[in-house]
C-alpha cells in the first residue's frame, strides 16, 4: 500500500481513536511534530488527505473513515496474535500499568509488592488520581476499583476486602447532645461534608436490611477530602460520613464513636478489572492469577 509500514497504520488508528496529534503522541511516546511529520508523508504517498484539520481538533476524512474500517480489524487481529506469542514466555516480563484512587493504592500495595517479589522482570506503574478513567483510551493494563463504580463492560476479579463507610464523632462533640438514632435524626446535628475528587460532594447512603437511605445532611463545614473530615471530626467538629478504615484507631482509643453502626454494612470492596475484548498479556494474566491467589491466601490467613 504505496509503502506503507505498520507504524504507519497504527499511527493513523490511534490519531483518529485520540481526536488530535497530541493525544496520540502522548500515547505513543513520540514527539508531536514527529507524527504529524509521518501521517503527512502517508497523506502524501496516497494522493489523498486522512484527516480534516482545524486549530482545535482532528477528525478523519471520508477516505480516512473507510480506510481505517478495514484495517481496524487487521490491527486488532495482529495485536492478539501479538498477544498470544506473549503468552507462552515462561517468564512474564515488562511495564504492567495500572489505574487506582489514592486509597485503593494504599490497600492494594501489599498484593502488588508480593507480585513484584514473585516476578522479578516484571515492572508495575501504579498511576493514583481520584477520577475514574477510561482504562482502554489512556493506555492502562488494568484498574483496581470498587466494584460498584467499575463499568459492566469489563471484566472483575474481586479482590475479597469489604469496604465500609461509618459515621462518627467525637465524644466532646457529642457531649450534652442527643445521640442520632435513627438516619433522620443526623439532620439535627453540624455534619461534615466531603468533596470527592470529581468535584460532587460524597453521598451519605445508609443502609439496613435491605432499606437504603441518602440522607442529605446540613452543616456549615465542607471538607475538600474525606481524610479532611476525619481531621475535622477529631476536633470535634462533627459528625462526619467516612471510610472505617481511615477510622480504626480511633474507634480503639475512643478518641471517636461510631454512630448508627445497624446503617453501615460493609459492602464489596476493591476489585480487579481489565477489558473483556482484549487478550490479556503475559503480565496481566500472570498478575490476575497472582491476585486470585493472594486473595485466598488472605482468605485462609
Amino acid at each position: 500500500m504505496s509503502g506503507m509500514t505498520l507504524a504507519d497504520l497504527r499511527a493513523i488508528s490511534s490519531v483518529a481513536t485520540c481526536g488530535s496529534f497530541r493525544g496520540a503522541a502522548k500515547e505513543m511516546g513520540i514527539a508531536v511534530s514527529s507524527l504529524s511529520h509521518q501521517v503527512a508523508n502517508v497523506e502524501k504517498r496516497l494522493g489523498i488527505r486522512l484527516f480534516n484539520r482545524t486549530t482545535r481538533s482532528v477528525s478523519l476524512t471520508e477516505a480516512g473513515e473507510a480506510m481505517l474500517l478495514r484495517v481496524r480489524p487487521a490491527l486488532d487481529e495482529i495485536d492478539m496474535a501479538l498477544l498470544a506469542v506473549d503468552r507462552l514466555r515462561s517468564t512474564p516480563s515488562g511495564l504492567l500499568r495500572l489505574n487506582t484512587s489514592e486509597g485503593g493504592a494504599q490497600r492494594v500495595l501489599p498484593l502488588v509488592l508480593d507480585f513484584l517479589a514473585a516476578y522479578p522482570e516484571m515492572k508495575v506503574d501504579l498511576v493514583t488520581e481520584g477520577r475514574l478513567v477510561d482504562i482502554v483510551a489512556e493506555g492502562f493494563d488494568a484498574g483496581l476499583r470498587l466494584e460498584e463504580v467499575v463499568p459492566k463492560d469489563m471484566i472483575r476479579v474481586p479482590l475479597g476486602q469489604s469496604e465500609s463507610f461509618v459515621l462518627v464523632a467525637s465524644p466532646s462533640y457529642l457531649q450534652g447532645k442527643p445521640r442520632p438514632a435513627t438516619p433522620g435524626d443526623l439532620l439535627g446535628h453540624e455534619c461534615i461534608r466531603a468533596r470527592l475528587p470529581s468535584g460532587s460532594l460524597v453521598a451519605w447512603e445508609l443502609e439496613r436490611n435491605g432499606e437504603t437511605i441518602t440522607v442529605d445532611v446540613r452543616g456549615r463545614l465542607i471538607a475538600g477530602s474525606t481524610e479532611l473530615s476525619v481531621l475535622a471530626a477529631r476536633r470535634h467538629g462533627g459528625i462526619a460520613y467516612v471510610s472505617l478504615r481511615s477510622v480504626e484507631e480511633d474507634l480503639a482509643k475512643g478518641t471517636l464513636v461510631q454512630l448508627l453502626a445497624e446503617w453501615t454494612p460493609p459492602y464489596p470492596g476493591i476489585c480487579l478489572y481489565y477489558p473483556s475484548r482484549r487478550l490479556p498479556s503475559a503480565g496481566l494474566r500472570a498478575f490476575i492469577d497472582h491476585a486470585i491467589a493472594w486473595r485466598k491466601a488472605q482468605r485462609n490467613g
